[in-house]
């Protein structure tokens, strides 16, 4: 089956790209704030052109808000990347169903779930928050309210995604990979030049899974929470654990306590170690966090997740997290 390794990737570590990039400071993990811009923050390789899209607003003193909402679109119609929108790889069923959630600066926030045949479930997540009285859709209801919001009806499964699946089909295993890219989901937090935030997830979630199955990345608290007077943090990887933990949500409250955003995802990755000690060994799940101050950090489970970072002081850095494992 076609699916590649995360570690397939280039990395480039924090203290290494600093160099290579000649920028002034080394990254130390205890990173500069960026009080005199903009920053945003996503997961995986494929948050490098996200991050670009987003800075396009940032840079010109644009909304957070739809700076990570263009950013989060870069993926989603990208069909190279099969763990989001167009190209994702199906449910067991070989359909393709998507999964969004976005929150702004005003705890306004917007959720699509088991969402099938729409490219942009994150601008189908914002109207939700823009234009009802509720929080999520899913589903046919989230389909109709697409298309009756102008939205295009498109089959999201492609030839070579259609292809792994059917070769999936023959030996029909269930078991989550670390690192694959069935779980890589995006999740972008943003500062904009005055002072706000906001965050995007989306995801086609799981490869395989069961029909009708949604993970953390559309749920407020789970995949993604923002608190404009602390900071935001989003989640990578098997949403179940997350959800558990109510995993955004304890690291921005952790945050609020005091803790710097790389310590406050460390303790929520070691609250998932003690909740289930043997199955976190076989799995990935990844926390980023960006404070009020323009502070960020990362924790894992597994090595290999990586995150993109895009600043006045740091521009397409590419950088890994630190894991309990």
């Amino acid at each position: 089956m076609p699916v590649k390794s995360r570690r397939d990737f280039i990395k480039i570590s924090g203290v290494g790209s600093i160099f290579f990039m000649g920028l002034p400071k080394i990254f130390s993990g205890k990173n500069p704030a960026d009080a005199s811009g903009p920053i945003v923050i996503s997961t995986w390789s494929h948050g490098i052109p996200a991050n670009t899209a987003a800075w396009e607003i940032l840079s010109k003193g644009g909304r957070a808000l739809d700076a990570v909402e263009a950013g989060v679109r870069i993926p989603e119609a990208d069909p190279k990347i099969t763990s989001v929108g167009y190209g994702g790889l199906p449910d067991r069923d070989g359909k393709v169903t998507l999964d969004a959630c976005i929150m702004d600066e005003n705890s306004g926030c917007g959720s699509v779930a088991f969402l099938e045949h729409i490219m942009h479930p994150i601008s189908v997540a914002r109207l939700v928050m823009e234009k009802t009285p509720h929080v999520m859709i899913v589903g046919e209801g989230a389909l109709k309210f697409a298309l009756d919001n102008g939205f295009k009806k498109e089959n999201l499964l492609t030839a070579e995604s259609e292809a792994a699946w059917k070769e999936w089909l023959k030996t029909a295993q269930y078991k989550p990979v670390v690192n694959w890219e069935n779980h890589d989901t995006i999740g972008m937090i943003a500062i904009d030049q005055q002072g706000n935030l906001s965050g995007a997830c989306t995801t086609s979630g799981m490869a395989y899974k069961l029909h009708g199955r949604v993970g953390d990345s559309p749920i407020i608290g789970a995949g993604l929470f923002v608190d404009n007077e602390i900071g935001a943090a989003t989640s990578t990887g098997v949403g179940e654990e997350v959800i558990r933990i109510c995993g955004s949500h304890l690291v921005v409250e952790l945050m609020r306590q005091g803790k710097s955003p790389e310590d406050a995802c460390r303790i929520a990755v070691e609250r998932i170690v003690k909740n289930q000690p043997k199955k976190s060994k076989e799995i990935q799940v990844g926390f980023l966090a960006l404070n009020k101050h323009g502070e960020f950090g990362s924790y894992c489970l597994q090595k290999g997740f990586n995150y993109a970072v895009r600043s006045a002081l740091h521009k397409d850095v590419l950088m890994d997290a630190k894991s309990y494992y």
